[in-house]
């Protein structure tokens, strides 16, 4: 069997609105605080406030976890609305 490991997340930030994350693998990527119901009542400070696992982000202030594997995928965690195409 073949397991494909999920790149660690080293660094994490909030900015104007999206979650901006870097990789093990040297890959950056960045995604919305909209959509998500947890993220979107936070405040500046709290979204900022991110702690990393090797598996994912945690906002202890938000009660909220998003695994690297999911964001990857395109999963930002509790989607309000529409669903993502």
């Amino acid at each position: 069997m073949i397991t494909i490991a999920t790149p660690r997340p080293l660094k994490a930030t909030h900015c104007a609105g999206s979650i901006l994350l870097e990789l093990a693998d040297s890959r950056s990527l960045s995604f919305p605080v909209r959509g998500n119901a947890r993220l979107e009542r936070g405040t500046p400070e709290q979204l900022g406030n991110i702690r990393l696992s090797p598996y994912g982000l945690h906002w202890p202030d938000l009660d909220e976890d998003l695994s690297i594997e999911g964001i990857l995928n395109g999963d930002w965690g509790q989607f309000v609305g529409k669903p993502r195409p």
